[in-house]
């Protein structure tokens, strides 16, 4: 499948392309700014990076998350991920930050994380969280301090994870959750593909 990797200027880009390229993605990395959300439409799966400041602040990263959801199978992680909910009318606060520890996360053992562990710890890098939910997204995640962790589209191929799959903290569950996009991509696809 080709994944477009959207990249916010952040560090850990190269280690989220290493993991997805693992779980069976061809993987193209693009800049936040260096793309308008049209040319997102393309690829097969698409990718938005953790990344520095605010969603407003990513390039295309508000734009990207409204026009794909539906359209694309998405994935917001971290930054990504505040992106999405902004994207559909939720709203951000500033939680105590987070940077380089790896806390349980406690989901609903559905969708990204079906199969994994109930209380499974993932890295955890973070200064924004989503605040108030919009309500075409459900919670599927919430850390030991109420932080929202996961969320999903209610009815369409999107989820945002607050957590850094793809750090080394986060494992093998880590790599699991992301190959379980790849595999719910590529199912929304064939469903797609069956109903044309």
């Amino acid at each position: 499948m080709r994944l477009v990797l959207v990249d916010a200027y952040d560090s850990f880009t190269h280690n989220l392309a290493q993991a997805l390229g693992i779980a069976g993605a061809s993987v193209e990395v693009v800049r936040c700014d260096e793309v308008v959300a049209p040319q997102l439409l393309d690829a097969e799966l698409v990718v938005l990076s953790p990344g520095p400041g605010t969603p407003a602040e990513a390039g295309c990263f508000l734009d990207a998350a409204g026009l794909l959801t539906g359209q694309v199978p998405l994935l917001g992680v971290c930054l990504g991920h505040q992106a999405l909910a902004v994207a559909l009318g939720g709203t951000l606060r500033t939680p105590p930050p987070v940077h380089g520890h790896a806390t349980p996360i406690h989901h609903d053992r559905c969708g990204l994380f079906a199969g994994l562990p109930p209380a499974v710890p993932m890295t955890r890098y973070h200064s924004l969280g989503i605040d108030q939910v919009p309500a075409c997204l459900a919670v599927t995640a919430v850390s030991d301090d109420g932080a929202i962790q996961g969320v999903r589209h209610r009815s369409a191929p999107a989820w945002g994870v607050q957590f850094h799959p793809e750090s080394v903290l986060s494992g093998a569950a880590g790599q699991a959750l992301l190959e379980r996009f790849i595999e719910l991509g590529m199912s929304w696809h064939a469903r797609a593909t069956r109903v044309a």
